[in-house]
C-alpha cells in the first residue's frame, strides 16, 4: 500500500476526542481549542496613532503650512475634539482625536515654539491612522475550534481580553517498546543489547504534541506476554504505539497479538525506511505497529502516527507543508518504494538547495538530528544534481 493510501485509510478511522475542559491562557499552549473565540471588542478599540507625530486636519493645510500645538496626547489618553487650525502632538497608539483625519511623523515637520510647520505635499489623507478593527473586528472569530495554540494565539486572544480558554482534553498515548535485547539507559549493556532509544524518541514526539504518556515499558518476545501487555494498556489509552516486532521473525509477536486481540488494518507499506508497519486496533483502542529500527520509527511516527495523533486531538489541519528545493547530489539507485531520505535544505540567496546524510540506513538515528528534512524519492526514481525535489521541512513535523 502506498503511503498516501495509507494515511487516507488511517484518517478514516479517527473519532476526535470530543470531551472539553476550561484552562488558563496561558495553560492552552499547545492544546487544540475547541470552540470558536469570538472577539467581543474592536482591535485597536479606536483610530489610533501608528507613528509619534502630530495628529492634523489636512484641509487645514490648504492656506496654511503652520498649525498651532494646541494639546498632547500621549497613549492610553483620550483627545480633545481638535480645532479648526491647529494640531495635537500625538504619540504611538494613542487614540486620534475627533476631527483629525491625518498624522504626520515628527520627522518629517519642524517646530517652532508652540507652533508646527508641515508640507502639505508631503501629506496624504489617513496617513499613520490605524483604524479602529484594522487587527480584529468585533463579533469576528479570532481563533476558531480545531486550531492548535501557539504562542501567536496566546497573545491573540489575549488582546481581545481573554482569560481562558476552551480546549479538547488530552489524549493518553501509551508506549511500548519489544525485544529481549533492549535495555533502558543507565542500565549496564551485556553483550548483544543496545539502548531503547525508540521510547525516548517516541515518548518526545508525544509530550511535544500535549499528549499524555503512559509508559508500557518494554515487552519480552513472548507471544502471551505481549498480549497481556497490550491488552492492559489498552484499558487505560485512548491509543497505544509500539515500536519493533510486527515483521515477520520468529520473535516477531505484535502483529499476532493484534490480530487475536482485535484486528489489523494494514500492514507494510510502499515505504523506505519503515515498511513494516502495523494499524488496526486492540479490542477497541486504535494501534499503531512502528517498525524497531530508529529511523524507521522517526520516519514512520512523522507521516503517519502524528496526522492521525493531531485529527484525534480535533486539529484541522494535519497536512505537513511540502515545498522544493534543488538537489545538490546525484541518486542512481531505483527503489520500489517511496523512500524518505534525511536531508539539509539551505537557502542562499533566496534559492533553496538540499543534501543528503551520507548513510541513510534505517539504523542510522544520528541521521535524523542532523537533518532538518525529509526528501521524497518517489519509487523508480533517479535524480541527477540541480534537479528540483519535494521535501518536507522538520520544522512542519516535530513538534506541535
Amino acid at each position: 500500500m502506498s503511503v498516501d493510501q495509507a494515511l487516507a485509510k488511517i484518517l478514516d478511522t479517527v473519532v476526535p476526542v470530543a470531551t472539553v475542559e476550561t484552562v488558563p491562557l496561558l495553560q492552552s499552549l499547545g492544546r487544540v481549542i475547541a470552540i470558536d473565540k469570538v472577539a467581543a471588542i474592536n482591535v485597536p478599540p479606536c483610530d489610533n496613532s501608528a507613528m509619534d507625530g502630530y495628529a492634523i486636519r489636512l484641509d487645514d493645510l490648504e492656506p496654511l503650512n503652520e498649525l498651532l500645538i494646541a494639546q498632547r496626547i500621549p497613549a492610553g489618553q483620550m483627545g480633545k475634539p481638535l480645532k479648526v487650525g491647529t494640531a495635537a502632538r500625538i504619540f504611538t497608539g494613542a487614540a486620534i482625536p475627533p476631527g483629525a483625519d491625518s498624522v504626520v511623523m515628527q520627522e518629517d515637520t519642524e517646530t517652532r515654539g508652540e507652533v508646527v510647520r508641515v508640507d502639505r505635499s508631503e501629506v496624504k489623507l489617513g496617513q499613520h491612522i490605524r483604524p479602529m478593527g484594522q487587527d480584529i473586528a468585533k463579533g469576528s472569530v479570532v481563533v476558531g475550534c480545531g486550531k492548535r495554540i501557539q504562542p501567536q494565539e496566546i497573545g491573540l486572544l489575549a488582546s481581545i481580553g481573554v482569560t481562558e480558554v476552551e480546549v479538547f482534553t488530552r489524549l493518553k498515548v501509551a508506549v511500548l517498546s519489544t525485544g529481549d535485547e533492549l535495555v533502558e539507559p543507565g542500565q549496564s549493556l551485556a553483550s548483544g543489547q543496545i539502548y531503547n532509544s525508540n521510547r525516548y524518541t517516541l515518548t518526545a514526539f508525544l509530550i511535544a504534541l500535549g499528549c499524555e504518556v503512559i509508559d508500557g515499558g518494554i515487552v519480552e518476545d513472548d507471544f502471551q506476554t505481549t498480549c497481556d501487555q497490550l491488552q492492559s494498556l489498552s484499558a487505560q489509552a485512548d491509543v497505544i504505539i509500539s515500536s519493533g516486532g510486527v515483521s515477520v521473525g520468529e520473535e516477531d509477536h505484535v502483529k499476532a497479538a493484534v490480530e487475536s486481540l482485535g484486528q489489523l488494518g494494514l500492514w507494510k507499506l510502499n515505504i523506505k525506511p519503515g515498511k513494516p508497519l502495523a494499524f488496526g486496533a486492540v479490542g477497541s483502542t486504535p494501534f499503531f505497529g512502528l517498525p524497531g529500527n530508529p529511523s524507521s520509527v522517526f520516519v514512520t511516527f512523522c507521516l503517519l502516527a502524528r496526522p492521525y495523533l493531531l485529527r484525534k486531538q480535533g486539529q484541522s489541519d494535519v497536512a505537513p507543508v511540502m515545498t522544493t528545493a534543488t538537489a545538490q547530489f546525484d541518486w542512481h539507485q531505483r527503489g520500489s518504494r517511496q523512500e524518505y531520505l534525511r536531508a539539509f535544505v539551505s537557502v542562499d540567496e533566496g534559492v533553496a538547495s538540499v543534501c543528503l546524510y551520507d548513510n541513510q540506513s534505517s539504523g542510522v538515528l544520528a541521521s535524523t538530528s542532523w537533518a532538518n528534512a525529509l526528501m521524497v524519492l518517489p519509487p523508480n526514481t533517479t535524480i541527477t544534481r540541480g534537479a528540483r525535489v519535494d521535501v518536507l521541512l522538520l520544522s512542519g513535523l516535530v513538534g506541535g
